[in-house]
């Protein structure tokens, strides 16, 4: 009884050291994967702090939106509300657009958006109803924000279709581009105080 108790227990370490093995190979695989995800992220949100600057440049809001598919940019956009009068005309309708004009389809699967601010609840029904797979947000917005914020419109059980949300990345840069901004727009009124 002894023996057979060793010999299983040996066969057993053995099982156990060779899944183990199995198991750290895979883990490093998975991140390594992450890793280069978190670099495509990086990459694109960068694209659209790009289109946010732009935005700047015209004195709206800064807040910009590229739409990627299979690693392609199809669709970018800027806050145009001042530029164009028109309420509607924020960073992430305007890449919409432009990336189902680009697709010739109002349904947009496979693709991801990189916004620089959480989408508004208007934004964020319009990424429903696009059939969006992906948002990737730069900064949270406490006021307005409902992607998670406020609300969660983009993972709302009720609605037909939900998205998969990465939320903070680069995030800080994304803050700081917005809190100079309204800075920026005040320091004239507290000059004249």
């Amino acid at each position: 009884m002894p023996l057979s108790f060793h010999v299983k227990t040996k066969h057993y370490n053995k099982n156990i050291y060779a899944h183990l093995t199995i198991f750290f190979k895979f883990f490093r695989i998975c991140s390594k994967i992450f890793s280069i995800m978190e670099d495509i992220d990086q990459y694109f949100m960068k694209a659209a702090i790009d289109q946010a600057y732009i935005a700047l440049e015209n004195e709206d809001v800064p807040v910009g939106a590229v739409i990627v598919k299979e690693n392609k940019i199809i669709g970018k956009g800027y806050n145009q509300r001042h530029h164009l009068n028109d309420p509607t005309a924020h960073a992430e309708i305007i890449a919409l657009t432009a990336a189902a004009e680009y697709v010739g389809h109002w349904r947009l699967h496979g693709c991801t958006i990189y916004v620089t601010l959480e989408p508004c609840p208007m934004c964020a029904g319009a990424l429903v109803l696009a059939r969006m797979d992906r948002l990737v947000f730069g900064c949270t917005d406490p006021k307005t924000g409902a992607c998670g914020s406020l609300y969660n419109i983009v993972q709302d059980q009720r609605l037909n279709h939900r998205l998969e949300v990465t939320k903070d990345v680069l995030g800080q840069d994304c803050a700081t581009l917005l809190q100079d901004f309204f800075r920026n727009k005040r320091k004239p009124i507290e000059d004249s105080a």
